[in-house]
């Protein structure tokens, strides 16, 4: 797990941003943890030859 962060900022549409922390809400997880989720997907569909950090690896 990484052990520090960085902050990241986007902009969105404010009608999406809501319904997407509604959504999140429901699910009981934070809209942070939905985007490190789908940029850990991301990396692992899209790497491509790259060798990934041990600490970034998907558990077994």
């Amino acid at each position: 797990m990484e052990s520090k962060t960085a902050r990241l900022t986007i902009l969105v549409d404010p009608r999406k941003k809501k319904l997407f922390e509604d959504i999140c809400a429901e699910h009981d997880i934070t809209p942070s943890q939905v985007v490190r989720k789908l940029m850990r997907q991301y990396i692992f569909e899209n790497a491509g030859e790259r060798k990934l950090p041990d600490w970034l690896k998907a558990p077994k």
